[in-house]
């Protein structure tokens, strides 16, 4: 490794590291029973932080339901599955309403601590690229990563209601932020972004209509994560699912009713959007 690289490489630890404190020490609540283990569902848990998100409540003792639209085409999940006991793999497409009403009535009797809205798609950068937009991706793209959410919110909030914790937590992006948007010309993600912009606008509202169950609503930024989602993109900021995950559950894990309609960085600090 040379010289530079093992300085950015010491850069990135350092950040990473006092990141991870901001997140513990300043993040949103305080430690409570909520730190205790409960049961969580999971959309998109087949790769990437989904699936790390699985392996990691898993290994904490949750009871977890990890969904996906193919679970045994997903070799990763099926081998975390044999590895827990408490984790149950369950087939479904965020898209398919009447798939999501399905599941939710196959779990009537569960009780859900956290609802984890993380399935999501980029779309593509080639087919969001002004000039050549395809705008049949629009819908695939609004479907998965704002109708998706707002179903399963809707049709689990019994579930939310009936948990000691009561949390729904949608996985959104900066990129979605319309204070934090990249000034960079080359990005080609119109779709993406105004999908997290509208998923953001539709928690908020989520949160004031379930105020009075108790159920807490957040949206969280993963960071930067370098996964399949992100292609080829390699950038020194970039963080792992490892490291984005671990920064993100202790937030997941403070929340409290005052921070219900608020949207957190993966640093634990309120982000604009």
């Amino acid at each position: 490794m040379s010289e530079q690289a093992t300085r950015n490489s010491t850069t990135r630890r350092t950040v990473l590291q006092g990141a991870a404190a901001l997140a513990l020490a300043s993040g949103p609540g305080t430690a409570s029973a909520a730190d205790s283990p409960g049961t969580v569902l999971i959309t998109g848990a087949s790769r990437g932080i989904g699936l790390e998100f699985a392996k990691r409540y898993a290994e904490d003792g949750w009871q977890v339901i990890a969904t996906a639209r193919d679970p045994k085409k997903a070799e990763a999940l099926q081998a975390l599955a044999k590895a827990h006991k408490n984790l149950r793999l369950e087939t479904l497409d965020v898209t398919d309403i009447k798939a999501i009403d399905a599941l939710a009535a196959k779990l009537k009797d569960v009780p859900i601590d956290v609802l984890l809205n993380n399935a999501g798609i980029s779309g593509g950068a080639e087919k969001q690229k002004i000039g050549s937009i395809d705008y049949s991706v629009f819908d695939d793209v609004m479907h998965t990563n704002v109708l998706g959410p707002i179903k399963m919110a809707e049709a689990f909030t019994p579930h939310v209601a009936a948990s000691k914790q009561k949390k729904i937590v949608s996985i959104s992006s900066t990129e979605g932020s319309l204070t934090l948007i990249s000034p960079r010309p080359d990005v080609n993600s119109i779709f993406y972004r105004a999908s997290k912009s509208a998923l953001n606008m539709s928690m908020i509202n989520m949160a004031k209509a379930l105020k009075d169950k108790g159920i807490i609503v957040t949206m969280q930024s993963p960071g930067l994560v370098s996964t399949d989602f992100v292609g080829s993109l390699r950038l020194p900021i970039m963080i792992t699912p490892q490291q984005s995950v671990a920064m993100t559950m202790p937030i997941i894990a403070r929340l409290t009713m005052e921070d219900t309609g608020k949207y957190y960085r993966h640093t634990g600090e309120v982000a604009p959007w």
